[in-house]
């Protein structure tokens, strides 16, 4: 291919001396500027959002969505049009937080609020997170259940100790690049929702059309689709990871440096996030519909096991034998890959958060000798969450309490990063302007409003 632009322009002169390529230069075009510059450039843009995104559809982000599908068909596709919004200002502004203090949540908490704001902070963050690798933990050996027949504490345990030994041993760049294709899984519930006929009026008018049934469920699970949309470990882990691509990227020197944030490099960030999250969102509103389409519509309207979600997916392969079996293997591979993703994440966020405000050095970009402590707080976060799985909680609602639990802790968390956002002594000129500032408030009063009526149908049992 070291010829192919020579070979290119010898084609555009041909095609300039008369009529007979036009079809020849547009195909050389498209293949040679729009293929191999703009794809690969904005391939290259592509990083944290993109994780971040993947791994806000983790396993607990599965449960809660099927859950939501099966128990109420297309009833709750209301809430994805109003939380898009909410979760592209929450994860934007954390990005913005990252590039222009060079910091960490955590330190810039630390360095600018009281020790109450910063011990508030990294409480709830470790404890969410830690709920939710237990959780996850709990999903894939579950998962795996479906094919072995091993003990599930033993699975949970093995899968505990390859996640550790994979984020200690392995660079976590290469490590998320390889287990990204797996979620390309989640592919498998919009081609569901394509291949069975679908009244795409009433989807789009249960989807655009504002029609809540309050109950006692049906708050609970709508909580959850907004904590596990809008989870407190995104709001950590982005803001550091925006901090590595920056010294990646020579931006700063090291963590702790002042950044030298471009405005491509913004620019960047912003088109990284946007993507990141318009992804988990529409994957997401696949998995409502596609639950609702099938579970719901069968009489399904409770998922107990892993088996019971894997039926969702039974109509994209029942024109092959053992469908239901190939259902389980695609659904697992979902499951099982993005927990893999996921709960470095989660671990990495509570470690993130817990060595900024020691003060000790943190960074996965660091090897395993220069950040132990970092390293340590991964493993003892991984481990603590396993621990969860020994208490004798069904996988299934273990996933979806720690959703709703997300949503509970994130509310003070919103209210710290809207602060944050709006300090020029930390952001400068590029502080949140009217609409970051207008989003983030929605943002911080959705959340409250929908934790005060939980404990509310709760309290008075609606």
């Amino acid at each position: 291919m070291t010829n192919s632009p020579s070979r290119f322009n010898e084609e555009e002169k041909e095609t300039h001396r008369g009529p007979e390529r036009p079809h020849r230069y547009a195909y050389n075009f498209y293949k040679h500027i729009l293929n191999k510059k703009r794809y690969n450039r904005f391939l290259r843009v592509l990083g944290p959002g993109l994780v971040t995104g993947a791994a806000d559809d983790d396993p607990s982000g599965i449960a809660t969505y099927s859950q939501a599908g099966a128990g109420y068909g297309f009833g709750l596709l209301w809430a994805f049009p109003l939380m898009y919004p909410l979760l592209l200002t929450v994860q934007e502004s954390c990005a913005r937080i990252g590039a222009i203090s060079g910091k960490g949540l955590a330190t810039v908490i630390k360095e600018n609020y009281s020790k109450k704001w910063l011990y508030t902070a990294v409480g709830l963050v470790v404890v969410a997170n830690t709920l939710n690798i237990g959780a996850d933990l709990g999903a894939m050996a579950a998962t795996t259940q479906l094919f072995v027949d091993l003990p599930f504490s033993l699975l949970a345990i093995l899968y505990a100790l390859l996640i550790v030994l994979l984020v200690v041993f392995v660079s976590y760049k290469a490590y998320a690049k390889m287990l990204k294709w797996f979620a390309l899984t989640l592919f498998a519930y919009p081609l569901t929702v394509f291949l069975i006929e679908q009244d795409w009026m009433e989807v789009f008018r249960s989807t655009f059309t504002l029609t809540p049934t309050l109950s006692k469920e049906m708050v609970y699970i709508l909580v959850g689709m907004i904590g596990t949309t809008i989870s407190p470990y995104l709001f950590f882990w982005d803001t550091s990871e925006v901090v590595e691509e920056e010294i990646a990227q020579h931006n700063k020197s090291k963590i702790g440096t002042d950044a030298k944030a471009t405005k491509r490099f913004l620019r960047n960030l912003r088109i990284d996030n946007f993507v990141g999250m318009t992804l988990a969102s529409v994957t997401a509103w696949f998995i409502v519909i596609a639950c609702g389409s099938t579970l719901f519509a069968a009489g399904i309207t409770e998922i107990h096991t892993a088996a019971d979600a894997a039926r969702a997916l039974e109509p994209l392969v029942q024109h092959f034998p053992n469908a239901g079996f190939i259902a389980k293997v695609i659904f697992s591979v979902g499951v099982i890959g993005l927990g893999l993703l996921a709960i470095p994440v989660l671990a990495g966020s509570s470690s993130y958060a817990i060595t900024e405000a020691l003060g000790w050095k943190e960074g996965l970009h660091r090897k395993f000798s220069k950040a132990k402590g970092f390293y340590m707080i991964i493993i003892l976060a991984s481990l603590a969450g396993l621990g969860f799985n020994f208490i004798g909680i069904d996988p299934i609602k273990a996933l979806i309490f720690t959703a709703v639990f997300n949503a509970i802790a994130s509310v003070p968390l919103l209210f710290m990063i809207a602060k944050i956002g709006n300090n020029k002594d930390i952001m400068g000129e590029y502080k949140n302007g009217f609409l970051s500032n207008t989003f983030m408030r929605l943002t911080f009063l959705v959340m409250l409003f929908s934790v005060l009526v939980l404990f509310y149908s709760f309290a008075v049992g609606m």
